[in-house]
């Protein structure tokens, strides 16, 4: 049987091919330390979970409006006021299955064929392929670790041509971790007004930043651009949640409804009991958001400072909860059986010989690096950090 060309296009999740590969491995019984999943792994808060198991007593399990409960809707309004000094109604939101599920039914709202969409590299591994699955050309822009891989107007500038439909910015940026200031926003934003271009704003991990570092939602530079600017964000990251797939995306009325007519056809509306849980996440004690942020903090300072002492050069993040060393002095080295040639090469040398799980810097656009999530406890960062040691020092170099 032929598949359809689109099926073709893209390549499963790397992330999640890794992930899926490790957790086998655990269940044939090998002692696995993964750094791959981008998953905070403390429990979602109990206020949360009750206000779900409430939803679900009630019998609030029925289908709801495609685009999210008016409830829901309400709740996001406040959160967008509140912490981002943005204003929406109730029309230009909608609720989805996902930040991801929102961000591929902008793509295929807003995309079709002979339109280039930019995206800043290094890159989360699904923007590219939401472009392709809707027929457009993603156009990457290299970025330089010296400038904390962050894009420059200049830059942005001269990638803009007569087809170039929006640009894909986040922040903090997923895998690197850094953090675009105020300042640097609105040099992008001078461009994107000025060019007409969109900007679609992938804010999942703003909760999650460190050191006092504040967080900017592009809109926040300057009023013209908000008719331009799409906002998604989702509770997974901040409040726990992956599981429970609720995303969210804001920007003009126009487009907004457009998505929500495409997601009727599509997945109808997500989880009526996600959705209650959605509203207690957002609405409802905010205490375990500083509680999970203090501890990726003490994370990261211990991966970062030990990384760098057995000889792997990694950059501070100011945000996220991963770690995007540069690994690319270890190109060239050899083991029994093998050569390490670039990032995939020695992220399988490290699951295979050290039994630790991390994700090679090539999926996301820059294989000169590996992505190491400190979603995980202080335990096994230590013992993952150990392997990883013992793993290089028996590279021949």
């Amino acid at each position: 049987m032929k598949l359809a060309e689109r099926a073709g296009r893209i390549k499963p999740s790397p992330t999640l091919a890794i992930t899926a590969k490790a957790n086998a491995l655990k269940a044939g019984g090998k002692d696995i330390i993964s750094f791959s999943a981008g998953e905070p792994d403390f429990n979602t808060p109990s206020n949360i979970n009750n206000a779900a198991i409430r939803a679900i007593e009630d019998g609030f399990t029925k289908y709801t409006p495609a685009g999210g409960t008016d409830e829901l809707k309400d709740a996001i309004i406040d959160k967008f006021k509140r912490d981002n000094k943005l204003t929406y109604n109730r029309s230009q939101v909608v609720v989805s299955c996902g930040a991801k599920h929102s961000l591929y039914n902008l793509a295929q709202v807003l995309f079709g064929k002979g339109d280039e969409v930019i995206i800043p590299a290094p890159y989360w591994v699904s923007y590219p392929a939401f472009v392709l699955l809707a027929d457009a050309t993603p156009v990457i822009l290299e970025t330089k670790e010296a400038e904390e891989f962050k894009v420059d107007p200049v830059q942005l500038e001269n990638a803009i041509t007569k087809n170039t439909k929006a640009i894909i910015l986040n922040s903090p940026v997923n895998p690197t971790g850094f953090v675009y200031s105020f300042s640097e926003l609105e040099a992008l934003a001078d461009v994107i007004v000025k060019s007409g271009i969109l900007a679609i704003s992938d804010d999942i991990y703003e909760k999650i930043i460190y050191d006092d570092i504040p967080f900017f939602n592009i809109i926040n530079t300057r009023d013209e651009i908000k008719d331009l600017t799409l906002v998604v964000n989702g509770v997974s990251k901040t409040y726990a949640m992956t599981g429970w797939r609720i995303g969210y995306a804001a920007g003009p009325e126009k487009i907004i409804s457009a998505v929500s007519k495409i997601q009727s056809q599509n997945t109808s509306n997500p989880s009526s009991i996600s959705q209650k849980a959605a509203v207690e996440a957002l609405m409802g004690n905010q205490d375990s958001i500083g509680m999970m942020v203090d501890e990726y903090l003490t994370r990261r300072n211990y991966l970062v400072e030990n990384l760098n002492g057995i000889g792997i050069s990694c950059m501070t993040p100011q945000g996220s909860f991963y770690v995007f060393p540069n690994v690319s002095s270890l190109y060239g080295s050899s083991y029994m059986g093998g050569k390490i040639s670039n990032s995939v090469d020695l992220a399988g040398y490290l699951l295979d010989e050290a039994n630790v799980a991390v994700v090679p810097g090539a999926a996301f656009g820059n294989d000169d690096h590996i992505r190491l999530s400190y979603a995980t406890s202080i335990e096994n960062i230590k013992e993952g950090v150990k392997r990883i040691e013992k793993a290089i020092d028996n590279l021949k170099r």
